[in-house]
């Protein structure tokens, strides 16, 4: 037990800059508060104390803003960030060592009874407002960024964004950049990828394009100025005046 709170506290300390001490963890982080209920109430889950662990289930609710029904299986290292809103559902499962933002959703499709919330594998960061939906899986090391929709499976290394959600890169080495984030602290904004080009296709084409055209622009001032060499600068007036136009447009 007090092995397991260790974990919690040290992960909390690794993906929260603000987090000072060990004593302010503990008393004013509801999402670990949320995590310590849920481990009490799904063990009275196992045992089919349905009536008392959904009980307790729900005062958690109330004192920590986070519903996580008794039945949801959880890993370790589970860090709830601000965690105000967040649902997850009973047959949902989460691994080792993943995050979850406010707002988030781990919910089901369907009223059959069954398997009917998502699986998440390790390493998962699910952003603010996310919704993942369905008995689906979700890889390891997926990063879904803010606000995303998800009803498809996603694989291994994977980040996840819009409505519904798309998968926009896929990083097969994403262990290692993963633990080079955490020992150098880099804040994994929400799920979303640091560079913004990656977020949408067509910012990412455009800004290609801005570049070729100014790319384009030099060349033919070369050209020009070889041309003026040649002709002893008896060029046409059109060619004469040529020249590399400003770079007014900024890369979005």
């Amino acid at each position: 037990m007090f092995e397991r709170l260790k974990e919690d506290i040290a992960c909390v300390f690794e993906r929260d800059p603000a987090a000072r001490t060990t004593f302010e963890i503990l008393t004013n982080y509801p999402g670990l508060h949320a995590i310590l209920w849920h481990r009490l109430y799904h063990r009275l889950w196992q045992a089919n104390w349905f009536w008392l662990a959904r009980t307790l289930s729900t005062l958690a609710r109330w004192l920590t803003g986070i519903e996580i029904h008794p039945g949801a299986t959880i890993g370790r290292r589970f860090f709830i960030d601000h965690g105000m809103g967040i649902v997850i559902g009973e047959t949902s499962c989460i691994g080792n060592d993943c995050t979850l933002y406010h707002g988030v959703t781990l919910g089901g499709t369907s009223w059959q009874k069954g398997k009917r919330h998502p699986t998440l594998g390790n390493d998962v960061i699910v952003g603010a407002g996310a919704k993942v939906l369905g008995p689906i899986t979700i890889g390891n090391g997926v990063r879904i960024g803010s606000n995303a929709v998800v009803v498809k499976p996603v694989n291994d290394g994977a980040t996840v964004v819009g409505i519904p959600g798309r998968v926009i890169k896929v990083d097969a080495d994403y262990k290692e950049r993963h633990k080079q984030a955490l020992s150098q602290k880099i804040f994994d904004a929400y799920g979303h990828p640091h560079d913004i080009s990656d977020i949408d296709p067509t910012q990412y084409a455009i800004n290609n394009m801005l570049d070729d055209i100014h790319k384009i622009d030099k060349k033919m001032q070369s050209i020009c100025q070889t041309l003026k060499e040649i002709t002893g600068d008896n060029l046409p007036p059109e060619l004469d005046s040529c020249q590399i136009r400003p770079k007014k447009v900024q890369r979005i």
